[in-house]
């Protein structure tokens, strides 16, 4: 909070000035850095938000998994602009991102899924996300259902369950200083897809 963040610091590019934040976050061993909230909005209007894993970021954006019944990929499905928050208390660092959600290829998303462990498979099978069950017993039954089927050679990737990927159009990485003023700065996507604008906002 001392030397907060100045513009000469930043690097021109938001997805490599993440990385450097959150290689940071990672190496202060704090619980889950790549806990991030995502919020979407339903038919209604209505805002929800969750928090999700972070799996995978590259220059393409930011992605994370969930089962495509979920509510979450239904409300992407019809609205896919959707925002990212890495909410990095401890040591007075957020990153907001705003953008669009769109499903990565199924070939990335077994990619990932072969590295999940078996336990973590088999609930991706076992779990119907976001829908109402009558006790955590038929959830469980569920599971031993499913290790049955699959006793025998690897888990399949469930053709309902899958990666989302947000590819950033708005970038902040706010640092928290002392009486609350604090340094913000706005990276911007350029109309003409040719690099990034960056903006120092107000506290």
């Amino acid at each position: 909070m001392e030397s907060g963040l100045q513009r000469a610091d930043l690097d021109s590019d938001p997805i490599c000035q993440f990385e450097r934040w959150y290689r940071f976050a990672c190496a202060t061993e704090i619980p889950e850095p790549n806990a991030m909230s995502l919020a979407t909005v339903d038919g209604n209007g209505q805002p929800w938000v969750r928090s999700v894993l972070l799996k995978l970021y590259d220059q393409r954006g930011f992605v994370f998994f969930t089962n495509f019944g979920s509510d979450k990929a239904r409300q992407i499905q019809a609205h896919p602009r959707v925002a990212l928050l890495f909410p990095w208390v401890a040591f007075a660092r957020q990153v907001q991102i705003n953008g669009r959600a769109e499903r990565i290829s199924t070939a990335e998303s077994l990619k990932y899924f072969a590295t999940r462990g078996r336990g973590s498979q088999i609930g991706a099978w076992a779990s119907p996300q976001s829908q109402v069950i009558r006790s955590r017993a038929l959830l469980e039954a569920k599971v031993e259902q499913i290790k049955q089927r699959f006793a025998e050679g690897q888990v399949p990737l469930p053709d309902f369950w899958g990666g989302y990927r947000v590819v950033p159009e708005h970038v902040e990485f706010w640092q928290g200083r002392d009486n609350r003023l604090h340094d913000r700065f706005r990276y911007q996507r350029r109309t003409d897809d040719a690099g990034w604008t960056i903006e120092r906002l107000a506290p």
